[in-house]
């Protein structure tokens, strides 16, 4: 049942089901293409203590859930019917580096969580051969082997699906076309060719290769295959167009692939990972310290799917990669920054978050550490990066490979075995992970946290709270008369985790806000439920009216300001129905935090009884 409010919520988030064109989820986030994403309430999403993060990146709208995202994406295409969304035609504009992004992440999501299961797999067989565990002519070695290899040896028919069904064809004719590429009967053909047998088709001659484990022929193919659908399917008779179709998209593609789609494909494929592997013979380490520095950033904005087809082009090329190990590093130091905030803080909320975010990082799941733990604190994420450049430097500089498909990890260790056995490539792919641990779990202990967030202050209402030593402090008056809530009491996970930033709650007794300082609006909702200010000193004040509000769609809310106007102390900033919203059925609890609390030492309630206007409320500390 949580599962299905929080895909309720995410519908209802996202502008409804009529603004979806097409949802898929990854690992750890739902994807999103919408028609308007205008119409998204980015803001409230955000505030949904079941979401992580929303980006909006490679012409997608990304929910960021974490773990539990296959429950939630199974609840949505439940109830919502969009388990076919995604053979909706897309009018969006996008620009060329969004599509290629969103034609990427669409035709691999689909399966890469049992490409990285196959991968692993095979990277336990290598060590068990190194080990001298398992013989390479068991039984039990051979059984075990196809079922890591078999998934890549056949990839082209995988990729066939779900290229089809991207480019809006029918998957199971691009899967005929991808099956063909594997036949038996090809690979014996290209035997017959080796030998000196040229095989022709209608008299042109045919250069027949190993598409086994190929990417980029059968994309190409799956696109042509669509292209003769939607000429073809329309102008066929409704009685006949069931199988002629297909008949018309094979007889059609499947000889042009040999002829031109497959060898053109192969030549370019050949040329992208060769261009790679000039770019990495340049300076592996430099290549390693850039990669291990940007790849986080490329997952907070969805890009590293742009790199997948170069990882996987490598292994079907060459049979090995050393593009992916470069990004483990990368990955371990985020979840040590995450560690360093464990066991610095000690506030009960944060250390929990960081335990369970450090966890889910060494396996390879950043999302939890990276939304929730160190990108908000800035410093640590920073660290988590610099510690990725150094250890990715370290595997760059010995040339560290890996032999089969995954995702950065702990497990990464195990899938650059090589055949040969262990090796000094090997062994730096442990100092570079320690290095990128240790590093970013250091300084971030002793630098990434301010000294009020490793020991927090629990302040009792004084008439002034601030130390001796403190010269600064600006006071942020109550913008509501009513009763005064601790913010650890909202009825909401976000706002009383202090996860937005430290504050108060108010139980309005009238319904009108004013201003609680003197700034400027930074952000008036469109619902008219929350408005934000920036102080002429630099707290940024989120003022929130009731939790879930924005499910009204700004209905009994009246604003008074607009966006970048400049308010005083008690100016009138909005008014609202209190009776009609308690009605309506929502809390009326009213946070008013300053978001931006990381940026200072405190933030101190003052009064923990009623208020009225203008009442002192919060200090902050400088």
């Amino acid at each position: 049942m949580q599962y299905q409010e929080l895909a309720d919520d995410i519908v209802a988030g996202v502008g409804g089901k009529d603004n979806i064109i097409s949802v898929m989820h990854c690992a750890t986030r739902l994807r999103f293409k919408l028609k308007e994403s205008q119409k998204a309430h980015t803001a409230e999403l955000k505030n949904n203590p079941g979401v992580i993060m929303v980006v909006e990146s490679g012409g997608q709208y990304q929910v960021v859930i974490g773990n539990q995202v296959a429950e939630v994406y199974r609840a949505l295409t439940a109830r919502y019917a969009l388990d076919h969304a995604d053979n909706v035609e897309d009018t969006t504009p996008q620009n060329l580096f969004a599509r290629f992004i969103d034609l990427v992440s669409g035709i691999f999501t689909p399966f890469i969580g049992v490409m990285i299961a196959t991968g692993i797999i095979k990277g336990l067989l290598a060590l068990a051969l190194v080990l001298g565990v398992m013989d390479a002519s068991s039984g039990s070695y051979k059984v075990l082997f196809v079922a890591s290899d078999g998934l890549f040896y056949f990839l082209p028919i995988l990729l066939g699906y779900s290229a089809g069904k991207k480019f809006g064809g029918n998957p199971f004719v691009s899967m005929a076309i991808a099956a063909a590429l594997v036949h038996p009967l090809i690979l014996e053909a290209m035997q017959q060719q080796q030998a000196g047998k040229p095989l022709t088709f209608v008299g042109i001659p045919l250069e027949i290769l190993n598409y086994s484990s190929s990417v980029i022929p059968i994309i190409f193919a799956a696109w042509v295959s669509s292209l003769i659908e939607r000429w073809v399917h329309p102008r066929s008779p409704g009685a006949v167009r069931n199988f002629t179709t297909p008949l018309v998209c094979l007889l059609i593609t499947v000889p042009l692939t040999f002829l031109a789609i497959g060898p053109a494909a192969t030549w370019l494929s050949r040329l992208l990972a060769e261009g790679y592997l000039w770019i990495y013979s340049l300076s592996p380490m430099v290549a390693g310290a850039v990669m291990g520095a940007i790849w986080q950033i490329c997952v907070i904005f969805g890009l590293h799917w742009g790199l997948v087809p170069i990882m996987l082009n490598n292994l079907a090329n060459f049979g090995h990669d050393t593009l992916l190990p470069l990004l483990m590093p990368a990955v371990l130091g985020q979840a040590g920054a995450t560690l360093g905030i464990f066991l610095r803080t000690r506030d009960i909320k944060l250390k929990a978050m960081a335990g369970s975010a450090f966890t889910a990082s060494i396996f390879g799941i950043t999302e939890p550490a990276v939304y929730g733990v160190t990108l908000p604190r800035r410093r640590p994420f920073i660290f988590g990066c610099i510690g990725g450049a150094l250890g990715a430097a370290i595997l760059g500089f010995w040339h560290t490979t890996i032999y089969s498909f995954g995702f950065p990890s702990i497990f990464t260790f195990i899938q650059v075995v090589p055949s040969t056995g262990i090796d000094a490539s090997v062994l730096a792919s442990f100092a570079g992970a320690a290095v990128a641990l240790v590093f970013a779990c250091a300084m971030t202990y002793v630098f990434g946290l301010r000294e009020s967030a490793a020991q927090p202050v629990v302040a009792e209402p004084v008439a002034d709270p601030a130390p001796a030593t403190l010269t600064r402090r600006e006071s942020v008056v109550s913008p509501i008369a009513g009763d005064v809530l601790p913010l650890e009491k909202v009825k909401d996970e976000t706002f009383a985790s202090g996860l937005l930033g430290k504050g108060a709650a108010i139980l309005p007794h009238m319904g009108r806000v004013v201003s609680p300082v003197n700034g400027v609006v930074s952000s008036m909702f469109r619902t008219g439920h929350a408005i934000g200010l920036t102080s002429d000193q630099g707290a940024e004040v989120l003022i929130h009216v009731g939790l879930d509000t924005v499910k009204l769609d700004g209905q009994y809310f009246h604003p008074h300001v607009q966006n970048d106007q400049p308010v005083k102390v008690g100016d009138v900033l909005l008014e609202f129905d209190i009776e009609a919203i308690k009605n309506a059925g929502f809390d009326l609890t009213t946070p008013v935090l300053v978001s931006n609390s990381d940026e200072f030492v405190d933030v101190l309630t003052l009064n923990n009884s009623a208020v009225s206007e203008g009442s002192p409320l919060l200090a902050v500390l400088k």
